[in-house]
């Protein structure tokens, strides 16, 4: 089980809101997040309500400034919900597409990817089957950019889960127990 605490204020500081457990909208909870510490587990902070908008994996660990770590592209005053990812004991399987409707070439993963231009010849990746496992799916090869949350599950179009001209070059494993 996993534990989150999100407060106003920077240094945990302010009125706060703790969680442990998935959270689509923290709104009513508190108007922003300056800083936010995670006691156990590990989260996918969302910019909107729903699990909807740019993504933040974050794992155990204090975050006493999160304008800090805008640089990596999250405004962590727009924290709206999260989801607690589970930890997967296992095999990781998990078949990508070249195009959406998982059409175009395909190719199956087992481990994570730093690049799959290099690894697959593939110029983009518009839908996944995602077999077995949790994977985190960056828009640039070495697992840089903005970041996208995989479950377990069919992804036949990213367009249509509000990632409209994002592409995805590199894949890694969420292995943490965090």
């Amino acid at each position: 089980m996993g534990k989150i605490t999100f407060y106003e204020e920077k240094n945990f500081q302010g009125r706060s809101y703790e969680c442990m457990s998935d959270c689509s909208d923290m709104s009513s909870y508190m108007s922003r997040c300056q800083s936010c510490r995670v006691e156990s587990g590990c989260f996918m902070l969302y910019e909107r309500n729903n699990y909807m908008g740019q993504q933040f994996f974050m794992r155990r660990g204090e975050y006493n400034d999160m304008h800090r770590m805008q640089s990596m592209g999250m405004m962590f005053d727009n924290i709206r919900s999260c989801r607690m990812i589970p930890f997967h004991r296992g095999q990781f399987r998990m078949k990508i597409y070249e195009r959406e409707n998982f059409g175009g070439q395909s190719n199956e993963m087992m481990d994570d990817c730093d690049n799959i231009q290099d690894r697959y010849r593939m110029s983009d990746c518009q839908s996944c089957h995602v077999m077995d496992g949790h994977w985190l799916m960056y828009e640039q090869p070495h697992y840089k950019g903005r970041m996208m949350y995989m479950r377990p599950g069919e992804y036949r179009s990213f367009r249509d889960m509000g990632m409209s001209g994002q592409r995805f070059m590199s894949m890694r494993r969420i292995t943490d127990m965090c």
